[in-house]
């Protein structure tokens, strides 16, 4: 059996309905683009940990990954320093592996 829009979204209106279906749509596919953007940036990560590595440098900057999180904290407050961490975890170990 099929969920009504109106189980789907939660709301009790046609016009609430509407709202929500248009905004999820819109969340979806801003979603898609943020992931999009976090490939782009591991793949640019990784030209940057290559260029380090091949120098004899780290493979980890974390003065930069320092950095990295007061922005993201900064800009987002405490749940940003999360998301940063992510970000840096998926950014960290692309090269050789």
């Amino acid at each position: 059996m099929t969920a009504t829009a109106a189980e789907k979204t939660g709301a009790h209106t046609p016009e609430a309905v509407d709202v929500i279906t248009g905004a999820r749509e819109r969340i979806d596919a801003l979603d898609d683009r943020i992931i999009g953007l976090i490939q782009e940036r591991m793949a640019v990560s990784a030209v940057i940990q290559e260029a380090r590595i091949t120098s004899g440098g780290r493979r980890v900057n974390l003065s930069r990954e320092m950095e990295i999180l007061g922005h993201y904290r900064e800009a987002l407050g405490k749940p940003g320093t999360a998301l940063a961490m992510t970000l840096l975890e998926l950014c960290r170990g692309r090269i050789g592996g």
